[in-house]
């Protein structure tokens, strides 16, 4: 797919005619680290991505063998040297951390983890936080912390709200590497597929996902994502509410009357 480059740095952007638009983790020397300087990348990344109209798809993916290792251990621990022994560090990176992963899930654009490497810790919590995620069939997951001393607990945030708590306690407290097709099979990633594959099976799904009504993409997203933290009662109330909106969209009654018509719709995405 012919794509523009945008960045040269340890975060890679390209975008095509299609919106889709192609975010790269770019730092295989530091096993693609959540480094202060990468996250701060990722979160002008994704909020950019959010405010531009022409970018209907993301897809997050990594180069080397390593997807992300997680936090960046070098950084933290030099920061230990400090008087209060790392502590105002440790709240700015870890609070960098949980605003990148919370824009992704306010990011408008659906975004798509393709996993050809390891996941682990931060990293794994990466995955989780996507809204879809693609393996190959050579990735492994893991939140490691418990054998360094340090319990995944930021990690397990994203963790625990992908799968079930069992899976995830095991994850955590065993810290073992898990393959991808546990992966898939436990809800952390929706498929697996060859190392050969992924790259045509993820712009495949974001291909279908950006011929689709953006204003619909991002009703439905963040409703999903709404919805999902409240109770039984007031989800339904909340989600009735958006689904009147929506349907007093342009892009609902096309899409309606394209159907009713056997024809393809002709979005305006409002």
């Amino acid at each position: 797919m012919p794509e523009t480059g945008l960045d040269q740095g340890i975060l890679l952007s390209e975008k095509n005619a299609a919106g889709i638009l192609r975010l790269t983790l770019n730092d295989d020397k530091r096993r693609n680290a959540l480094s202060e300087e990468m996250l701060r990348k990722l979160k002008d990344a994704f909020s950019s991505a959010a405010a531009d109209a022409s970018v209907r798809v993301v897809v997050l993916a990594a180069k080397g063998p390593v997807f992300s290792s997680g936090h960046n251990l070098k950084e933290m621990t030099a920061a230990r040297e400090h008087d209060d022994r790392g502590r105002v560090y440790f709240v700015k990176i870890l609070a960098l951390c949980s605003e990148v992963m919370q824009g992704i899930v306010a990011c408008p654009k659906p975004i798509i983890a393709e996993v050809s490497g390891i996941a682990t810790a931060a990293g794994c919590q990466l995955v989780a936080t996507c809204d879809l995620a693609v393996a190959s069939d050579t990735a492994q997951f893991s939140t490691p912390g418990v054998h360094i001393g340090l319990f995944c607990s930021t990690p397990m945030v994203a963790l625990s709200r992908n799968v079930s708590n069992k899976h995830a306690m095991e994850m955590l407290l065993t810290g073992d590497m898990i393959s991808a097709a546990r992966a898939a099979e436990i809800g952390l990633i929706n498929r697996v597929t060859s190392a050969s594959e992924l790259g045509d099976a993820v712009f495949k799904l974001a291909q279908k996902i950006a011929s689709k009504s953006s204003l619909t993409l991002a009703t439905g997203k963040r409703a999903f994502y709404e919805q999902r933290e409240m109770n039984l009662s007031k989800a339904y109330e909340y989600a009735s509410n958006v689904m009147v909106e929506n349907m007093l969209a342009f892009d609902a009654e096309e899409g309606i009357g394209a159907f009713v018509e056997k024809r393809e719709p002709q979005w305006r995405d409002k």
